[in-house]
């Protein structure tokens, strides 16, 4: 998927002289009957009706039907060994627009080492199709969080939130009005968009059906995005606006950002960072190839520019996923090869590829998106320090 400001540059215009965009012809882009429902019980019948609805529901990618059900579907993993004592603390983890659940495999394994319950959920309108995230309502999404969350503290005593991108935003205006949540672990949060004209989406949305319509080869993230999603995107950034506006969160927070993220606006959640996040025992994580232009101490630098591993900077995603996942990984099955770099040649060994943020450019490079995070144990170790 490019960057929601690129794509509106393009389409804004083009709106004024249609009433309606229509993508390829393929079930992909059509709608299921509703979405699945989340207001289950207990959190095993959830995944358990989830499971059923996608293997009903999803357009497949592959032929491996199982492997993208598993990958899309919410998942939590419980510290070991099983007879011991309940864990006392959970995280629930809330993925990013156009996104999966399994965005946060890697890190809900690590903290279940660690001795936590952690979850991973999925938003209304994922899992299936591309043409589905025009069905669900913004109070859908957050009375799914609302629901999740209640069930895990029915299991644990102390509870934190955990959020990527857009899910980063649901989380902070969920805790920021609720006192009970411990605290937050906020992956490139969406707080800050880097685009200066999502406030047009909500019009966007009755002249245009579709901002993005690309080719779909990614199990656990559609490649297009409908206006009516980009416009449930803004209403989180409203919402979060408000919640923090009102009261600056005062509870211990993890963030990452890369300097380079081209979906948000990185200085200015710098910014949101030192103003809004006031607990000492936050920290911000700063991937950069300078130190970030602030005198806060509890802010981490890390370089961004790394030549020995072919990585020039870090992407919107990259912080979230070991170099050993086996999709997104260093030796992943999937590469971003379509990455902004249309005028440059591509090389036919993928073993020549750099990688980078989306549109960074470099004569005689060819990059692909960075997808994982050398420095993802350092991560964990932070944290573990956050969270402590």
């Amino acid at each position: 998927m490019r960057p929601l400001r690129t794509i509106l540059l393009a389409l804004i215009p083009a709106s004024l002289l249609a009433a309606c965009a229509f993508p390829p012809e393929n079930a992909l882009y059509d709608q299921s009957p509703d979405i699945p429902p989340y207001m289950q019980d207990n959190f095993d019948d959830y995944v358990s009706e989830t499971r059923d609805w996608i293997a009903s529901h999803r357009v497949f990618l592959t032929d491996d039907h199982e492997m993208e059900i598993a990958r899309n579907i919410p998942f939590e993993v419980r510290p070991e060994p099983m007879d011991a004592n309940k864990p006392s603390r959970g995280v629930l983890f809330v993925h990013g627009l156009g996104s999966s659940p399994w965005y946060f495999h890697d890190i809900a394994v690590a903290m279940a080492k660690n001795g936590w319950l952690a979850r991973s959920m999925l938003l209304p309108g994922h899992g299936t199709r591309p043409g589905d995230l025009s069905l669900p309502d913004y109070d859908d999404w957050t009375g799914s969080v609302a629901h999740q969350v209640a069930l895990l503290e029915r299991e644990v005593d102390e509870v934190w939130l955990g959020g990527f991108s857009t899910g980063g935003n649901l989380v902070t205006s969920y805790a920021a009005r609720n006192p009970d949540i411990d605290g937050l672990l906020l992956f490139s949060p969406g707080i800050e968009p880097g685009s200066d004209l999502l406030f047009l989406t909500p019009l966007v949305q009755y002249l245009w059906d579709w901002v993005d319509a690309d080719p779909e080869d990614n199990v656990i993230n559609y490649q297009s995005l409908s206006t009516k999603a980009s416009a449930l995107y803004y209403r989180s950034v409203t919402d979060v606006d408000d919640a923090l506006d009102a009261k600056p969160f005062d509870r211990p927070a993890l963030v990452t950002m890369s300097a380079d993220d081209s979906v948000l606006d990185p200085r200015a959640m710098l910014r949101r960072f030192e103003t809004h996040f006031t607990n000492p025992a936050s920290r911000l994580v700063w991937y950069d190839e300078v130190n970030a232009p602030s005198n806060d101490s509890r802010i981490e630098n890390l370089n961004s520019n790394l030549p020995d591993q072919q990585i020039s900077s870090f992407s919107h995603l990259s912080a979230l996923f070991s170099p050993d996942n086996p999709y997104y990984g260093a030796k992943g099955s999937f590469v971003f090869i379509e990455n902004g770099q249309e005028d440059i040649e591509r090389p036919a060994d993928r073993a020549l590829l750099w990688r980078s943020a989306w549109g960074y450019t470099e004569p005689g490079k060819y990059h692909a998106r960075l997808t994982w995070n050398p420095y993802f144990d350092a991560l964990i170790d932070a944290i573990g320090e956050v969270t402590n």
